[in-house]
Parts: structure tokens; C-alpha cells; sequence
């Protein structure tokens, strides 16, 4: 990480850094405006509004992500700004914001058909042309009235500027990862009491986890996998994040919380007398390793449900060969390398044989 030393600031140089400041914000000037999407769409298919070759990037949204954005329109959620710029031929050129034009148009057009939505499922299957049965229907009118906010920066803006802008918007900060998703978008009961798990102190002792994994709600993602698996890991197929979601969309709001609570703390506490490094490879260990954690808990709590007595004959598979075949990171998410670490726990501690 770079890092920077205080140096003696002198009137000079903060006279300079002033001038600089002033400078460069001349640079900018900009308005908002708010395009309906009718309206935004019409100058897209006009060439009115359009995407610069120069720097943008390539239609790259999946259908997953034209989806997800269309179905957010349609319930009404708030969409992020865009970024257009006045152009000196009097046109628009769009900074940011293509792939949500292109997705609208293409979604108007009658090209995209919606699919995968997680919220208005009734529409899976439909296009525009579906949903808006009539150019009098009020739902029609909703939609292509809806308002998209647009930063407009002015037509003085150089290119270099505009680049500059492109570059911010797409590269600053970190995109959110599924456990942060999932926090803040499955609120409740149930989420209240995974997040309960993550701060179980026995969890906390055996399950090491960096810093800055622990911002980003790494306890949540390991805690949710346990039950998750412990409960489907049958039924997995590829897509972790998708498994996680269903799961947690399926069980919660009929969900057991004291019996539920009562195997992660006996599985907890099981991997704390047994394992002499808990979840992690060494006594130094900083870190947690995904699979490695889901083959250990899932393993145990199984072995658990069958011998609630259980003490295990011997611990030395841990160093095995197979053990660390197993818990390595190549093809962890197939179904078959999923069953294969949580079901070798299993037989390890119930038989001790290899």
C-alpha cells in the first residue's frame, strides 16, 4: 500500500494548490436534468443520445444484469445518476450510464425478454409489448414516464476531462460483494439472527477472519454457508451466491432459531475442543479459508446429527493428503468437490479410518 509522508507545508505551495483547485474546477460545469424514458430512449434510437468510441466500453451486461435493472425501474426503485455530456454539434454523449440505455432500449424494443426476476416473477417470460398491453395503458405510462436523472456537463468539457470522469466513476470505490448484497437486502427475522451467529464468541475463536474481511462481512458469508450446506449441500449445483440466496429466501420466515442456534453452537464448540487450529491451517493463521471451513463445520454438525456423543478416534487425517486435496481452492464449487470435503469430514470423524 502506498503511503504518504507529511512534508512542511509552506504559503507557497499552498498558494499553488489553490490555483490548482480553482484551475481545474473551471474545467467542470455541469446541470442535472431528468429525461423521461421515452424521451431518453427516442434520442438513443435518434443518435441524438450517444456512446463515444473513443473510451466507453463495450455492451458487456448479461442478461442477468439487463434483468435486474429492468425489474428495478419496474418497481419503482431509485436509479443511479448518469453522466451525459453536451456536445458542440448539439448532441448528448453518454459518460455513464450505456449499459442502462442500451438495456432500455433494448427491453423496449422487444429484444430482451424478462427472465430470472426475483421480485415480480409473474413477469418472467413476458417482453414490453407483454406487460404494456396498449399505448393507453396507465402501466405503459408509468414506465416510459419514469424519470432517469442525468448529469449534463457542459460542451466545453474536453475530452480529457470527460475520460477522467468515465475512469472515477468506474473504478473508484469496491463493489459490493453477495454478503453485503444479502445483508442489506434480505432484512429481518432471520438475517437478525445469522448476524447474531457471527459475533457467537466461541465462533469468533476458532474462525479467524483479517480486518478488513470482517468490514466486508465475511462472519455472515461463513455462517450462512453452514446452514446453507448443512441443511442442501444435496441440492447444490454450481452458482454459490444463487444456493445462498434461495436458501436464505426459502427458510426465512419459517425458520427454527433455537434449534438452529443449538447445532451451530454445539458444531462451534465441537471444532474448539477437537481441531487444534480451529477452522484455520496454523496456530498463526490470519484467515479462514471458505472451503476449508465448510468441509470442517458441515462435516461435524453431520457427523454430530448421527453420534451427538461423538469423540473421535484420532485427528491425524487432518494432515492427510486427501484432507488438503480436498480443502484446496481448484474446482471447490462443483457438486461433486462440495459433497466430496463435507461428506470426508464426516467418515473421518465418525470412523477414523481412511
Amino acid at each position: 500500500m502506498m503511503s504518504t509522508h507529511k512534508q512542511a507545508i509552506d504559503d507557497e505551495k499552498k498558494v499553488a494548490a489553490e490555483e490548482q483547485i480553482r484551475s481545474l474546477r473551471k474545467e467542470i460545469d455541469y446541470n442535472t436534468r431528468d429525461y423521461t424514458i421515452d424521451f431518453l430512449i427516442q434520442q438513443f434510437r435518434n443518435d441524438e443520445f450517444y456512446i463515444p468510441d473513443e473510451y466507453q466500453r463495450q455492451y458487456i451486461w448479461n442478461e442477468e444484469d439487463k434483468n435486474r435493472f429492468i425489474e428495478s425501474i419496474l418497481l419503482g426503485l431509485p436509479i443511479p445518476l448518469m453522466f451525459f455530456s453536451d456536445t458542440e454539434d448539439g448532441r448528448c454523449e453518454i459518460i455513464d450510464g450505456a449499459q442502462r440505455t442500451q438495456a432500455m432500449e433494448e427491453f423496449m424494443s422487444g429484444d430482451l425478454v424478462l427472465g430470472g426476476l426475483k421480485k415480480l416473477t409473474s413477469l418472467n417470460g413476458f417482453s414490453y409489448e407483454d406487460i404494456f398491453v396498449n399505448d393507453g395503458s396507465t402501466d405503459r405510462k408509468k414506465y416510459d414516464k419514469t424519470n432517469m436523472r442525468i448529469i449534463v456537463l457542459s460542451d466545453d468539457t474536453t475530452l480529457e476531462i470527460r475520460q477522467e470522469i468515465f475512469n472515477r466513476i468506474n473504478t473508484t470505490g469496491r463493489e459490493a460483494n453477495p454478503s453485503e448484497i444479502r445483508r442489506g437486502s434480505f432484512r429481518g427475522p432471520f438475517m437478525d439472527f445469522l448476524m447474531e451467529c457471527t459475533k457467537d464468541p466461541v465462533f469468533k475463536e476458532v474462525c479467524p477472519i483479517s480486518e478488513t474481511m470482517s468490514k466486508r462481512y465475511e462472519q455472515l458469508e461463513l455462517v450462512i454457508r453452514f446452514f446453507a450446506f448443512l441443511n442442501r449441500y444435496e441440492q447444490f449445483t454450481h452458482r454459490v451466491d444463487t444456493f445462498l440466496d434461495k436458501y436464505i429466501e426459502d427458510v426465512k420466515d419459517s425458520f427454527e432459531k433455537d434449534k438452529m442456534k443449538e447445532e451451530f453452537d454445539r458444531t462451534m464448540k465441537f471444532v474448539k475442543k477437537y481441531f487444534p487450529y480451529g477452522f484455520a491451517k496454523s496456530a498463526n493463521a490470519k484467515s479462514t479459508p471458505r472451503v476449508r471451513f465448510e468441509a470442517i463445520a458441515v462435516g461435524v454438525a453431520l457427523a454430530l446429527r448421527e453420534n451427538p456423543e461423538l469423540q473421535p478416534a484420532s485427528m491425524k487425517w487432518l494432515d492427510s493428503k486427501e484432507f488438503k486435496i480436498h480443502t484446496t481452492t481448484h474446482a471447490s464449487n462443483s457438486p461433486a468437490r462440495v459433497s466430496g470435503r463435507i461428506l470426508y469430514v464426516k467418515k473421518m470423524l465418525l470412523t477414523g479410518m481412511e
